[in-house]
């Protein structure tokens, strides 16, 4: 009974609930008693749980506004899905454990965790973005775009910390469609004054509790003029600052008015906590785990569930364990070490963890056979003696049917000039050896990709350097020569080693 999931079969036309689960704060907004909460109510039924006497929702998909424009629409689709999911995630049976995140790679190890949810910490955002305490000093813009890198990061729903919507009304209704069409899931709107402080600090004070609620209302408000089904978590901090029963008829303010989950913070005591979940009791409430010495107790998941919580937050975990592991890794560092390996995962975890392999599996769906583009003189006519050859750089069948086209030009490689104006017949044969010589050629791109290797005899490349404009001013066959001394060079020997005006790297070696 105490679940939500099966709670519309119960309710049959000819015969009422049972007036323990009706809220008195229900029937005095909606003329049909038998809407059991704004919870319910707010969702549309499925065709199985169809209830033909039941007033139509206040919102939700089935009730977006047609004036919504379509690029807000796209925009927040994937915010509607996830919003779907926490709300199908909120009317599950149990408690379910939501820890805080304060950018996209914390947001994805809660993921891999295995968590179903997670909440953005306006805490851990505003120490970890800006290194400041969460005293006021983050605006809209920085939470919405951490919100935005955090969401498209999982594929889990998120809870952003609107805070107090930064101003009035309209600028909640503004705060709300922002993180809509970030993409969260749910908002988290407060009733303090600006600049607010951290619910566990002291110099809290909130608004008025009639202003309050017309917060709430502007969230709602927003909300439907989205289009978006954007679960609203309405928070008070008036416990601290004025009273546990002004938190409690402020929380009872909202349900009426609409919220989807109600939050008080820093409650006290268990007793204060049972308080809260009294109220509504079928409207999901939140609960704050405070680690490390907030003002309310520590409760394991089943405790909670007890009182009748249905989500819990851990705001500090995360981020408090992040600060640890990095002072002990300077300290380590300061002192000459590097931090232990049980400390540190490995390079290869590491990399897994934030998706090198998944991106390199993806990689391989796009990955194409790389042309090698060619060299084209920049010279006319072809030489025509005995000796004319042509290198071209591998080609496809259909390259090879193109026509003339200056992207994917010929190296053309012209013939030696002939040497016969020695002195002597041993310098004619000691110039013909150098000559008979295999040079090998390579040219490596900016990029690292290998476009030309070939093998060339050692005649042939002085008349390349006319073709390739690399090799412009470079006596190729002098360096032969200097590397020929002994009518020889030890093969692999570089005689060139360059970078061109284009950032490629030209290499001629003996073979």
């Amino acid at each position: 009974m105490s679940s939500l999931m099966g709670l519309p079969s119960l309710l049959l036309p000819s015969q009422p609930p049972p007036p323990t689960l009706l809220c008195s704060s229900i029937q005095s907004r909606h003329s049909s008693p038998w809407l059991l909460s704004p919870w319910l109510s707010s969702r549309a039924p499925t065709p199985q749980q169809a209830l033909p006497f039941a007033s139509p929702p206040r919102r939700g998909p089935s009730v977006r506004s047609r004036t919504t424009r379509a690029a807000v629409v796209v925009r927040a689709s994937a915010g509607d899905s996830a919003a779907r999911e926490l709300r199908r995630i909120l009317e599950t049976p149990g408690i379910h454990q939501g820890p805080a995140c304060f950018d996209a790679l914390s947001a994805r190890l809660v993921h891999r965790a295995g968590f179903q949810f997670c909440f953005m910490s306006g805490f851990s955002v505003s120490a970890a973005r800006l290194g400041l305490p969460d005293v006021g000093l983050i605006s809209y813009g920085e939470m919405v775009d951490q919100g935005r890198q955090i969401t498209e990061a999982v594929s889990i729903p998120v809870i952003g910390d609107g805070d107090n919507g930064y101003g009035n009304a309209m600028n909640v209704k503004r705060t709300v469609k922002g993180f809509i069409q970030a993409g969260f899931a749910g908002i988290i709107i407060e009733d303090q004054v600006s600049p607010k402080a951290c619910g566990h600090t002291r110099g809290r004070k909130v608004v008025s509790r009639e202003e309050a609620v017309m917060r709430i209302k502007a969230a709602i408000d927003a909300r439907r003029e989205s289009g978006s089904d954007i679960v609203i978590v309405a928070r008070t901090d008036s416990r601290q600052a004025v009273s546990l029963e002004e938190s409690l008829r402020r929380s009872r303010a909202f349900a009426d008015i609409g919220a989807d989950v109600l939050f008080i913070d820093a409650l006290a005591s268990r007793e204060e906590m049972k308080a809260l979940c009294d109220i509504s009791p079928l409207l999901p409430k939140m609960a704050n785990m405070l680690e490390g010495g907030g003002k309310t107790p520590i409760l394991n998941p089943i405790e909670l569930e007890q009182l009748g919580f249905k989500i819990v937050s851990y705001p500090l975990s995360l981020i408090g364990v992040s600060i640890r592991a990095m002072e002990d890794a300077l300290a380590a560092i300061k002192s000459g070490r590097v931090p232990p390996p049980g400390s540190l995962p490995s390079f290869d975890e590491i990399k897994d963890t934030l998706g090198f392999n998944n991106y390199y599996e993806e990689e391989k769906r796009y990955s194409i056979n790389p042309v090698h583009p060619s060299y084209q003189s920049e010279y006319s006519p072809r030489t025509t003696t005995a000796y004319s050859t042509e290198l071209t750089a591998q080609v496809t069948p259909e390259q090879s049917q193109r026509t003339d086209n200056l992207n994917e030009p010929v190296v053309e490689v012209v013939t030696p000039y002939v040497y016969d104006n020695y002195s002597s017949d041993d310098s004619r044969n000691r110039q013909s050896r150098i000559l008979s010589r295999t040079l090998r050629l390579k040219i490596t791109g900016r990029d690292g990709l290998e476009k030309l290797d070939v093998r060339i005899p050692a005649g042939f490349l002085e008349g390349l350097t006319r073709v390739i404009p690399g090799l412009g001013g470079v006596d190729i066959m002098q360096k032969l020569e200097d590397a020929s001394v002994d009518d020889g060079a030890d093969s692999g020997k570089i005689l060139l080693d360059l970078n061109d005006a284009m950032g490629e790297r030209i290499q001629v070696l003996v073979e």
